[in-house]
């Protein structure tokens, strides 16, 4: 897709949309045309009113790919990509800060905390690392070119130059950076000899949040090892969803080799040693995601790779430790 003329408004980016008919090869190439940008918008969206319509073209700034603004009688151009601003509902604030980690030309390194959605997605899109680093750090370019789970904290790398970005996404395509990860969780039981390389094939099941440990080829694989024993003093003695009292923690170091979704959070409940905190594994608990009061356990502690700019290498700590409570 090619790139959204329209900058950012209040850090959310522009959304698009690909008209019917063209020459390339799209879902919607062999449909009709029609005759102008008024018609294809109402089949595009049949239960809005003609007036919340008109104002993706007014206040949503509807423009082409050229940057050309966009007229209720226009012609559509077919196949072309059209760009707007949708408009976004206020959402109420998650009450913890995004901290700087490092900067240069390139890059921003942030720790996220627990409860941050990396990006804009469903009911988080003002409040998420990529909208609000936009607008707190007025760097309306900065993408994430990775992600963690909302609830997982931690190191979070964002791009601020859409020129080289495509060079730093291409490590994490080809398995060139290394990340660990902390976690506290219950000792695993004593026929468990750690550490360990636990490798599965994971699916999810659309519908669902749990991701499945299924029969067949491995597409995930963790490094998994105890760093130490807590004391139960030292840990949560409760997992903080009213679930059984944890008698002894365990530290754990994590390093996933591949990057599935959810995956040291089920390989870690697949050991029986589900991480603490943890609202869908073992069971879904339906969490309320402004419940703030049990953080997972889970920490993207470190990161490191060769830059590809510089060929430096490159290593990465979070400030950021387990245990905490917001």
């Amino acid at each position: 897709m090619p790139r959204s003329p329209l900058p950012p408004r209040e850090g959310i980016s522009a959304s698009s949309l690909r008209a019917p008919g063209g020459q390339e090869t799209h879902r919607k190439a062999n449909l009709a045309v029609p005759d102008s940008i008024g018609r294809w918008l109402s089949g595009e969206f049949p239960t809005a009113a003609e007036a919340e319509l008109r104002s993706l073209l007014t206040v949503g700034d509807m423009r082409d790919v050229e940057g050309t603004p966009v007229a209720w009688g226009d012609p559509v151009i077919p196949g072309g990509f059209y760009f707007f601003h949708r408009p976004v509902p206020a959402e109420a604030r998650i009450p913890f800060e995004i901290s700087i980690v490092f900067e240069d030309d390139e890059l921003l390194i942030v720790d996220k905390p627990h409860f941050l959605a990396s990006t804009p997605n469903g009911r988080f899109v003002r409040e998420c690392v990529v909208t609000r680093a936009r607008i707190d750090f007025d760097q309306p370019d900065l993408v994430a070119i990775h992600r963690l789970d909302r609830i997982t904290a931690g190191l979070l790398i964002l791009s601020k130059r859409p020129e080289t970005r495509g060079r730093y996404q291409r490590l994490f395509q080809d398995r060139k950076v290394a990340k660990t990860y902390r976690a506290l969780a219950p000792l695993a039981s004593a026929d468990i000899e750690l550490p360990l390389i636990r490798q599965s094939r994971l699916i999810k099941p659309r519908g669902g949040r749990q991701v499945l440990e299924v029969a067949g080829e491995p597409n995930a694989i963790s490094r998994i090892r105890l760093l130490r024993e807590l004391a139960p003093a030292s840990a949560r003695q409760s997992d903080g969803h009213g679930r059984e009292p944890v008698p002894t923690v365990g530290e754990y170091e994590l390093e996933p080799m591949t990057g599935k979704t959810h995956q040291l959070r089920v390989h870690m409940n697949a050991l029986g040693v589900p991480i603490l905190g943890d609202p869908v594994y073992p069971v879904d608990l339906s969490p309320d995601p402004y419940d703030f009061s049990s953080p997972l356990q889970l920490l993207a502690a470190s990161i490191g790779f060769d830059d590809p700019l510089t060929g430096l290498e490159r290593r990465f700590e979070s400030a950021l430790s387990l245990g905490e409570t917001y």
